[in-house]
């Protein structure tokens, strides 16, 4: 007997758990299964709904009492890049970019290790093995490529910054990105967004995605610096300028999760 996939995407919902950016709070995300025929349509119009991919799964915070995450985009064909930002460029424009199928290889996953220890060794990727890591370069059902940077030195070439990138109909996604720790006055990490801007630009897409932006949180400060940013709140996408503060608890801000699977827009399934 032949099984095929529900052609609408069946939406789930997280236990409750620790938030990760911000402290005393709980988060909750809602999820469906990224898979068939249409995983592609279904990522990009999922993400201009807020949600972000992992491996396999599509997903966007659902928090009971809290809405502080909220998806970002820069919206390419408007940036200009600030004084800091130009030095940034500046400093890092030897490197060589190479754009690659979503294969995973052991420097990779080298520099994965060294990124963390230094930086989330208590984050939720800190036990992450080289197979977990492989999982999560290559399980992915939609255009995606590993977007690296190489330095030129004397003994060859070395990996410094890799970003996991899918490619939409109207923007590059920046699914997860590292770099080398020990490069901190490089500002590598900015220099990533930076270089996928231009590479947005170049492709004619409009966006650069870049995950879920908290206002409170220092670890999600440096999204701000990217304007014109778009941040997608109650249902839309909207500039900010960056002065949003985390708001307090709002239990009756978020629609029950019934209303909000309701609300979601999906694809075309007769196409």
């Amino acid at each position: 007997m032949r099984h095929s996939l529900p052609q609408t995407p069946q939406f789930y919902v997280t236990a409750p758990q620790p938030c990760p950016y911000l402290d005393g709070k709980v988060e909750r995300k809602l999820f469906t299964a990224l898979q068939g025929d249409r995983a592609q349509d279904l990522n990009d119009v999922l993400s201009r709904q807020g949600f972000r991919r992992s491996q396999n799964v599509l997903y966007r915070p659902s928090c009971a009492d809290c809405v502080a995450c909220m998806s970002a985009r820069i919206v390419v064909n408007e940036f200009a890049p600030s004084k800091s930002q130009k030095r940034v460029l500046k400093r890092n424009r030897h490197l060589i970019r190479e754009a690659r199928a979503p294969w995973a290889t052991e420097d990779q996953y080298d520099l994965f290790r060294r990124y963390l220890d230094s930086r989330h060794s208590d984050g939720g990727m800190a036990d992450m093995d080289i197979y977990e890591f492989a999982a999560m370069i290559e399980e992915t059902p939609v255009p995606s490529r590993v977007v690296e940077y190489y330095e030129e030195t004397p003994q060859g070439r070395d990996l410094i910054a890799v970003c996991l990138t899918d490619v939409l109909s109207d923007g590059l996604s920046m699914v997860y990105s590292f770099f080398e720790p020990t490069r901190a006055n490089d500002s590598l990490g900015a220099y990533i967004i930076l270089d996928h801007i231009d590479i947005a630009r170049d492709a004619g897409l409009d966006y650069v995605y870049l995950g879920y932006w908290v206002p409170g949180s220092r670890k999600m400060d440096y999204k701000a610096r990217y304007r014109p940013l778009q941040i997608f709140k109650s249902g839309q996408w909207r500039r900010t300028d960056g002065s949003e503060t985390a708001p307090a608890e709002q239990p009756l801000e978020n629609d029950p999760i019934a209303e909000q699977v309701a609300a979601i827009y999906l694809p075309d399934t007769a196409k």
